[in-house]
């Protein structure tokens, strides 16, 4: 998938990506990394509000998956189980997330069983950045529902 296909695909989708103004920096199967600027992120302290960082992340790792299964061919409806995020500094200007499988030999296995049992569970990581230096760490659980072919 390409990353103005999928930039697209986050703002029809999902509207906070465009409220936040998100757009994809690179989208490959062993990682995606979006970015956000500051202004529409902001908190009351002229840092990237918490929750603006947070989503990010999520977002980054949610397509990160999506882009792997739509390359198999498979549609899946991906949903975020639980989630951690460690915030190591304030965020004072614009800012990445880059997502990658926490194991990426798990993905066999994550596809089997979503084919075999119409459901499956995978960890992702995203690093958020702020001018080359890492801000904060993510890790989430995605659950796979369902599968269709895409012909």
């Amino acid at each position: 998938m390409l990353p103005v296909e999928l930039e697209k695909y986050l703002h029809e989708h999902i509207p906070l990506s465009n409220a936040m103004a998100v757009s994809v920096v690179s989208a490959e199967l062993g990682a995606v990394v979006l970015r956000a600027p500051l202004a529409p992120n902001i908190n009351h302290r002229a840092t990237v509000f918490g929750g603006s960082a947070s989503a990010l992340a999520i977002l980054a790792a949610w397509s990160l998956l999506h882009t792997r299964l739509r390359a198999e061919g498979i549609t899946s409806r991906l949903v975020i189980q639980r989630n951690t995020v460690e915030y190591e500094q304030p965020i004072q200007g614009e800012f990445t997330a880059h997502a990658t499988l926490e194991q990426p030999a798990s993905w066999p296995q994550f596809i089997r069983m979503l084919a075999r049992k119409g459901k499956s569970r995978i960890s992702v990581s995203s690093l958020l950045q702020h001018e080359g230096q890492v801000v904060g760490r993510f890790t989430g659980e995605f659950v796979a529902l369902g599968t269709q072919v895409l012909t």
